[in-house]
C-alpha cells in the first residue's frame, strides 16, 4: 500500500470506515473532532498530509453535524496542503430534494453539492444515490458506485427459480428492471400516489398474473420510515403473493419504521451498512460494502478505472 494516501473518518459511521480501511490494509488517520461547550465542532486532522492523497469517509446523515463535519474534515485537508481530497459518502444526504416540483421550495441536494465543493473536495465517492442527475450537480468529478455487486453475491445463495422482482413504486423501475434482467426472473411494478411527504398509498399492480404464487424480490434504494414497503407488501400479498423479501442500500429506517416492518407481510430485509444499524433484528439482514468502497478508493488512487465495480 502507498504511504502517499490516508483515510480519514468523520463520526457518522465510523464501524464503516474502520472496515474499509482494514479492507485496504491500513489504519485509520489520526484525526481530533470535538465540541465546544455551545456545541460548535473543532475538527483537527493528527497527522501530516502535505502533498498525500486524502480520502475522507463520512456519510451525510440526518441532523447537521455530520455535514459539517464533512466540510471542516474537507477544509482542514485543503489547508493542511492535501494534493487531493475525495470525500467518501456511502450515503449522500439531502439526495431526494433533487427537483423543484413545488413553489418556492430550495433544491437542497444542488446546495449541498456546491458546499462540499466549496468546502474543498476535489472528487466524490457516493453509492446508489436517490436519482443518479445528482451526479451534474456537482462540479467536480463523481465516481457513482452500486450496491448491486454485494446484492448479488447475496442473492446467488437463494434459490430464485420461483421469484419475481418487484418495483414498489415508479421510481425505483429502472434499478429493479436491472435487477431481473441480471436474476433473470419477471418483473411487476406498484403504482402508487403519494399524497404528501412519507406517506404513501398504493394504487395497483402491473404484472398481477406474475405476482400471483410467487416469492417477491422487492428493490429499492433506500428505506426511511418503511411505509412504501409495507404498503406494497400488503397489496401484494392480497393478490396472492408467497414470502415476500426487501433489498434497500440505505436503512434509514427513521422513527419506528424498523418495529413496523418487523410487524409487516416482508419475510426478510437485506440493506447494506451504508447507515449505522441503530439496533438488531432478525427480519433484518446487513451486507457489507467495505470491500467494494475500499476497491473504488485504491483504484481512485492508482488512477485507474472503476468501471469494472459496475460490472455485475
Amino acid at each position: 500500500m502507498s504511504d502517499n494516501m490516508v483515510v480519514f473518518s468523520g463520526t457518522a459511521n465510523e464501524t464503516l470506515s474502520r472496515s474499509v480501511a482494514e479492507a485496504l490494509g491500513i489504519s485509520l488517520g489520526k484525526v481530533e473532532i470535538s465540541k465546544f461547550s455551545d456545541g460548535e465542532l473543532f475538527v483537527k486532522l493528527d497527522e501530516n498530509v502535505r502533498g498525500v492523497d486524502v480520502f475522507i469517509v463520512q456519510p451525510t446523515l440526518p441532523g447537521q453535524d455530520s455535514l459539517m463535519q464533512l466540510f471542516l474534515l474537507l477544509d482542514a485537508a485543503n489547508r493542511a496542503s492535501a494534493s487531493r481530497v475525495t470525500a467518501v459518502m456511502p450515503y449522500f444526504g439531502y439526495a431526494r430534494q433533487d427537483r423543484k416540483d413545488q413553489p418556492r421550495v430550495s433544491l437542497a441536494a444542488k446546495l449541498v453539492a456546491n458546499l462540499i465543493t466549496t468546502a474543498g473536495a476535489d472528487r466524490v465517492l457516493a453509492m446508489d444515490l436517490h436519482a443518479a442527475q445528482i451526479q451534474g450537480f456537482f462540479d467536480i468529478p463523481v465516481d457513482h458506485l452500486y450496491a448491486s455487486p454485494v446484492f448479488m453475491e447475496f442473492f446467488e445463495g437463494l434459490d430464485l427459480s420461483d421469484f419475481v422482482v418487484v418495483a414498489p413504486d415508479l421510481g425505483s423501475v429502472k434499478m429493479a428492471r436491472a435487477y431481473a434482467n441480471k436474476l433473470g426472473t419477471p418483473l411487476a411494478i406498484v403504482e402508487k400516489r403519494r399524497p404528501h411527504a412519507n406517506a404513501a398509498e398504493v394504487m395497483n399492480v402491473i404484472g398481477m398474473s406474475e405476482v400471483e404464487g410467487r416469492n417477491l424480490l422487492m428493490i429499492d434504494d433506500m428505506i426511511d420510515t418503511g411505509g412504501t414497503l409495507i404498503r406494497a407488501a400488503e397489496v401484494l400479498k392480497e393478490v396472492g403473493a408467497k414470502d415476500i423479501y426487501a433489498c434497500a442500500t440505505h436503512a434509514v429506517l427513521s422513527g419506528g419504521a424498523l418495529e413496523k416492518l418487523e410487524d409487516s407481510a416482508i419475510s426478510k430485509i437485506v440493506v447494506t451498512d451504508t447507515f449505522p444499524a441503530r439496533r438488531q433484528s432478525d427480519k433484518l439482514q446487513i451486507l457489507s460494502i467495505a470491500g467494494l468502497f475500499a476497491d473504488a478508493i485504491l483504484r481512485i488512487h492508482r488512477s485507474e478505472s472503476i468501471s469494472s465495480l459496475f460490472d455485475w
